[in-house]
């Protein structure tokens, strides 16, 4: 993190969201505290030694700090263009996208957390990883920062549940996207009003298409431009999962705590892409918009699909003339 950016984050920690020094710790070394346990997922005892103080100082300043972090991640983790009257750059600038995906507000996916939990509650948690996680759901923009976050669910739990509780519950504040605009979803979503998803039957992921041949048809040839602008998604994932060691290795505190810790690390990693100049976790990604993180190049089994009766359901004529325009004028370019 640049030393502004430290700087800027203090200050608006201490001025905006309530962060108090401590009689003998300054704001600046709590919050430092606080990023060497999120970012190196140092353990309460590296941090006594390099702070010099005590376990329990350790520990009862982290939660101040997060607390703090929390209520900045209500104003942070929202769209920056609050109704979505602009077109995204990225797709405003770029042949690819312009003018086929203009109405395109942003990409919707799941990741998946591990997490620390007591055997006898694991089941709910343990599910296509082998291990117990939580299951994150994310909207972000293009230009890699999150829009919004549902975290908390269990690993076995299916992406359509979350997506259609998130979007349904008020107090969730999900950013609704206008009459006309839509999220880019992948097949493990619905492809309704306002959620554009690929055609199912044809290769959609990247990887796929990198291990085969170009895509052919108006059906691939869709597919293979979704997926490639949807991985903005995947991406932001990757981005953040590097910067934030802890997210892998999380320590044992209570589920409540560790779902707070992935919102508090994705409410920085927005504070660092509005203030930074250049910042190593996130230059790779500009140099090079073809980069995708190691995790999604791999052969994974497949996410399971909405079923046809489900997507019959869910499903809308709209979006479905949509695409079709789309990819019509994609194959005639």
């Amino acid at each position: 993190m640049e030393k502004h950016v430290f700087i800027n984050l203090c200050m608006e920690l201490k001025i905006k969201y309530g962060l108090k020094a401590s009689r003998y710790i300054p704001v600046e070394e709590l919050v430092s505290m606080f990023l060497m346990i999120l970012g190196h997922g140092f353990g309460n005892r590296m941090v006594q030694e390099r702070f010099q103080h005590s376990g329990e100082t350790v520990s009862r300043y982290f939660t101040h700090v997060l607390n703090a972090v929390l209520r900045m991640s209500k104003d942070i983790i929202s769209p920056l263009d609050k109704e979505f009257k602009n077109i995204p750059s990225k797709i405003r600038d770029d042949h690819r996208w312009w003018p086929y995906f203009k109405d395109c507000i942003g990409a919707i996916d799941g990741t998946h957390i591990p997490v620390k939990i007591s055997p006898s509650k694991q089941v709910p948690y343990i599910g296509r990883k082998g291990i117990p996680t939580q299951n994150v759901m994310a909207c972000c923009d293009f230009d890699m920062r999150f829009t919004f976050v549902c975290a908390g669910w269990e690993g076995t739990a299916h992406d359509t549940r979350i997506f259609l509780d998130a979007i349904h519950r008020k107090e969730l504040q999900f950013p609704h996207p206008p009459r006309g605009k839509y999220y880019l979803v992948d097949a493990g979503y619905p492809h309704m009003l306002g959620y554009m998803g690929p055609y199912k039957g044809e290769r959609y992921h990247l990887p796929d298409f990198r291990r085969g041949s170009q895509p052919k048809g108006m059906h691939e040839i869709f597919n293979h431009a979704h997926s490639s602008l949807r991985c903005t998604i995947e991406r932001t994932f990757g981005c953040w999962k590097s910067r934030w060691r802890m997210l892998s290795t999380m320590p044992n505190f209570s589920y409540h705590k560790q779902v707070q810790i992935v919102v508090a690390s994705m409410a920085i990693h927005n504070f660092i892409r509005n203030h930074a100049i250049k910042n190593l976790e996130f230059q790779p990604y500009d140099d090079n918009e073809d980069l995708l993180p190691s995790d999604c190049l791999e052969i994974n089994e497949p996410q399971e699909e909405l079923s046809a009766e489900q997507s019959q359901i869910l499903g809308n004529r709209e979006m479905d003339i949509l695409r079709d325009h789309i990819a019509s004028q994609l194959i005639a370019r």
